[in-house]
């Protein structure tokens, strides 16, 4: 069952992304709640769009530091299994701190780099900022910041 339950979950994800999108019953409470067990269903069982959107929804939306924290440990999952926006995310929480993640700056600069090398834009652009002016106890380091700036640039083009 296990293994039928993880082959389906990035279809149990993307059906729940459709509805969360749709703007039909947009106000509703018992749409919102069945997207959310479709999400909570979808990340659990592996699908990585699904721990990312969950994560983000429960994090930055989610009432109580309950959720805050739950919603955390979701963008971390979808961040180690390489999703670049919950890379970047993960980045700024360990970045900025937050209730069971404290300020970790080695952490922040792991998750920016995973972030930029899968090509996220704003990592990057938090990567030549960091080596620029030697953020997050890294030290300025212009080849660094030049390797970025270079993506960045190639990224745009």
């Amino acid at each position: 069952m296990r293994l039928f339950m993880t082959s389906i979950a990035p279809l149990l994800g993307w059906v729940a992304f459709q509805l969360f999108r749709f703007p039909l019953l947009k106000k509703s409470r018992a749409k919102h709640r069945f997207v959310m067990k479709l999400f909570r269903y979808a990340a659990d069982y592996g699908s990585v769009r699904a721990l990312s959107v969950y994560g983000h929804l429960l994090f930055f939306r989610g009432e109580g530091m309950t959720n805050r924290i739950q919603g955390a440990i979701y963008i971390e999952r979808a961040a180690d299994k390489g999703d670049s926006k919950a890379a970047y995310q993960m980045g700024k929480i360990f970045e900025e701190g937050h209730q069971n993640y404290p300020v970790s700056p080695g952490k922040a600069v792991k998750y920016y780099h995973k972030a930029a090398e899968a090509g996220h834009i704003l990592a990057i652009k938090r990567l030549v900022d960091i080596y620029k002016n030697g953020e997050l106890e890294t030290g300025e380091s212009e080849s660094d910041a030049a390797h970025w700036l270079n993506q960045l640039e190639a990224g745009r083009g």
